[in-house]
Parts: C-alpha cells; structure tokens; sequence
C-alpha cells in the first residue's frame, strides 16, 4: 500500500475547486491511456462541494462522460430520491448536469427498492455487482477503481465504516451492511477498507476544525479499528487533501507549504 501525501489549501472553497480540477486531469489521463475510467463518490459537505465545483469547471468537458463509471463507496439506507442520500446529493450537484451513460451509473440499492427492507440484502447485491465488474488483471473481487474519494468523521470514520464497528473488522466480504451507526441514519451500506484498498489511488478529502484531531491521529499511526480513515489507501497513491484548519494539529513532516 502506498503512504498518505497530504496537500492543504487556504480555505474549504478552494480545497473543493483544486480536488475537483485534480480529478479532471486524473480521469482524463486514464481515458486517454485506457479509453474509460472509474470513479468512487462520496457524500458529505465537501465531498459534495468537490461534485459542485466539477460541474462548474471550464475543463470539465474533457471527460468523455459516456465513459466514465460511477461508483459509491457507501450509502444511507433510505428511500429512492430522499435527499439525505449520497446518490440523490450527487446526482443535483453532478450527475444531471452532465452527459453521463445511465447504465455506467452504479447506485447502491434503496431502502424501498427491490431488496426492501433489507440492508443486507442490498450490499450482497452490490458486492456481486463490483465482483461482475472486476477482471482478470484486477486480481481480486472488485475492479481496480481509478480514483476513490472518501471523507472523514470527526470522531475517524471514513465510508460507513466507525471505530470499533463489525465492518471495521471485515476483511471478506467486499460490501457490507452497517447498522446501529452512531450518527443517523442507523442503516447504511458501506464498501469495506480492503475495497478501498484494491483502488488505485484514493483521496481523502476533508475541511474544517473539527476534522483536525482525526486528521492528526490517523496519519500520525493510529490503527484502522480505533480510526477507519486509517486505513484507507490506495495501491499506488493515497493523497490527503485538507483544508488549513483540518491540518492545523498535525507535525511539520506532513505539512507541506500551502497550495
């Protein structure tokens, strides 16, 4: 696995528009290398912030969108079109805005889809969707996703993955069902660290204060089961993008001059 860089910028607007214009470059190189890329969204403010800032980019059109597949690293558990959901968020900050293929659009089951009621159900589903997806050169049960943008909890909990959670413990299944969350909505349904881990780069974006001692701790050595976030990286890049108040606890070493 690859060690965490970390980049900070002034102030969260700017985080959001660099990260954003990052990501065009990113996804358009592996187009041009490739011919499609893949991309694992989050939620939450800034990671929504990052979709907002896309969608308004000059260059955003130099992604070939039809080729382009979306994934997302976790989801709360809720009605199709509730706007507490990471697909519904995503789709008014992006996705609607943009000429992107429905069928290369993999939204995680809602809570009155076809599974019901069934948070267990549902993340089975997607983790035999990711598995139809992987190939041969992916060596494993997911496909190798170009870049997967993760966030970060104030108390370390990336995905819906907690401290201390069954899911933090999970080292078989690819997608799992996470109830009892600390924070509602109780249900949700998460990709574990080890897919995370099959990415080929990932991101954590994150802004503000409150963010800050997480921050410290998780890349000051802390382990996976106390902070999550700990242990997300990518197989052969895992950046920290911050804001300056998210970075204002951690030592020099990983403080780089400001971007």
């Amino acid at each position: 696995m690859s060690r965490p860089q970390v980049v900070v910028y002034p102030a969260p607007g700017l985080l959001a528009a660099a990260t954003a214009a990052r990501l065009v470059t990113r996804l358009v190189d592996v187009q041009a290398a490739r011919g499609y890329a893949s991309v694992v969204l989050t939620g939450g403010g800034t990671g929504i912030s990052v979709l907002e800032q896309l969608r308004a980019a000059p260059a955003r059109d130099a992604i070939d969108w039809s080729r382009l597949d979306f994934y997302w690293g976790d989801e709360r558990f809720l009605p199709s079109g509730h706007p507490d959901r990471n697909e519904t968020q995503a789709r008014a900050a992006l996705l609607d805005h943009v000429p992107v293929s429905p069928d290369r659009v993999f939204a995680m089951a809602p809570s009155d889809g076809r599974f019901g009621n069934d948070p267990e159900a549902a993340a089975a589903d997607y983790a035999d969707l990711l598995a139809g997806k992987a190939g041969p050169e992916d060596h494993g049960p997911v496909p190798t996703f170009d870049v997967c943008l993760l966030g970060l909890g104030e108390e370390g909990h990336t995905l819906s993955v907690f401290p201390g959670s069954p899911a933090v413990y999970e080292t078989e299944r690819t997608v799992v069902a996470v109830r009892n969350c600390p924070k509602p909505p109780p249900t949700r349904i998460s990709m574990t660290l080890a897919t995370t881990r099959q990415s080929a780069e990932v991101w954590m974006v994150t802004a503000g204060d409150a963010k800050a001692a997480a921050v410290a701790m998780a890349l000051g050595g802390a382990g996976e089961v106390q902070l999550p976030a700990a242990g997300a990286r990518g197989a052969r890049r895992t950046l920290w993008l911050l804001d300056k108040p998210a970075a204002a606890k951690l030592p020099n070493v990983f403080a780089p001059p400001l971007s």
